[in-house]
């Protein structure tokens, strides 16, 4: 059902729009702090109905999705597992993956659906209208602007559940390892739709480290897919790491080279994430990452 809007209200809609804009418009502190750091926390970006949309539009999808005889479970530490045809088309649809810790040696789920699926991607901002809702606007396009995204393009969006006790660590990686530009500029938006804890696996970075190199590139050629190591500069440990604990509503904004990492959540609280991988349309954007679009449905920017 599509809601018919008056113009006052549609009036009043745009200009609360442009005062959320001018708000979140970065000050050179900021722009400064993200260069130097390759990170920015932005906290109440969102408002919490905003947040609460998104959570029942997430919980509506995973009740309707029905696994079919081979699931799909989302690993970040074997490749190939994660490359199944499930996901290599995922790139334009909105699919769910499981957990790593969802099923026990029979094959069953140790719990409810509803607290076993991993993520649910990767174009739900284009192909649902709540999640488009959330991924857009003026506010958006600010901090794009200001980041120096002079024409942002966005790939992939991810909802990302780390479901309590079994939610799975996501090892030290860089999001330009799998969308690849020249030069490098895809920039992840990060919310927390929950509050992130050191308890329920809450993002850690490694501040700085995005002045390093690419480490790995993740290939696909036809169906096949692997990753190449680049460089072999080891990843960040002890002191070099910074846990970010944050409250729901928070934005946070990092480099594509940013290296960064989140423990598993062995805690009773999930820790409900949506991610956004944005680069600029003035780059080249190599032909071997594993997300293309084949013009059916095309890149858009935050407006």
């Amino acid at each position: 059902m599509r809601l018919i809007v008056g113009p006052a209200r549609r009036a009043r809609c745009q200009a609360l729009s442009i005062l959320k804009a001018m708000f979140f418009t970065l000050t050179p502190t900021q722009i400064a702090s993200y260069q130097q750091d390759g990170f920015l926390v932005l906290p109440g970006f969102k408002p919490a109905p905003e947040l609460a949309a998104v959570r029942a539009r997430a919980e509506q999808i995973v009740a309707a999705f029905e696994p079919g005889e081979q699931v799909s479970i989302f690993s970040t530490h074997e490749e190939r597992r994660s490359a199944d045809a499930y996901f290599l088309g995922s790139g334009d649809q909105i699919r769910c993956f499981f957990e790593e810790e969802a099923f026990d040696a029979a094959g069953q789920l140790r719990q409810a659906k509803a607290l076993s699926i991993n993520k649910i991607g990767h174009a739900l901002h284009d192909r649902d209208p709540v999640f488009d809702a959330f991924s857009h606007g003026p506010a958006l396009a600010s901090v794009a602007a200001g980041l120096g995204l002079a024409q942002p393009q966005l790939w992939q969006s991810m909802y990302i559940f780390k479901q309590p006790g079994i939610g799975g660590e996501v090892g030290w990686h860089q999001d330009a390892t799998f969308f690849e530009t020249t030069p490098h500029s895809v920039t992840t938006f990060w919310f927390a739709l929950e509050d992130a804890t050191m308890g329920n696996g809450c993002l850690w970075v490694a501040p700085g480290a995005h002045r390093g190199p690419l480490r790995q590139r993740f290939v696909r050629q036809g169906d096949v897919v692997r990753m190449d190591t680049l460089d072999a500069t080891p990843w960040p440990s002890g002191a070099q790491a910074q846990p970010l604990e944050v409250a729901a509503g928070t934005l946070v904004v990092f480099h594509g080279l940013l290296p960064h990492y989140s423990a598993p959540n062995r805690s009773s609280q999930s820790r409900h994430a949506y991610t956004l991988h944005v680069t600029d349309g003035q780059a080249t954007y190599a032909a071997h990452n594993w997300l293309q679009r084949d013009g059916r449905l095309p890149l858009r920017g935050f407006v």
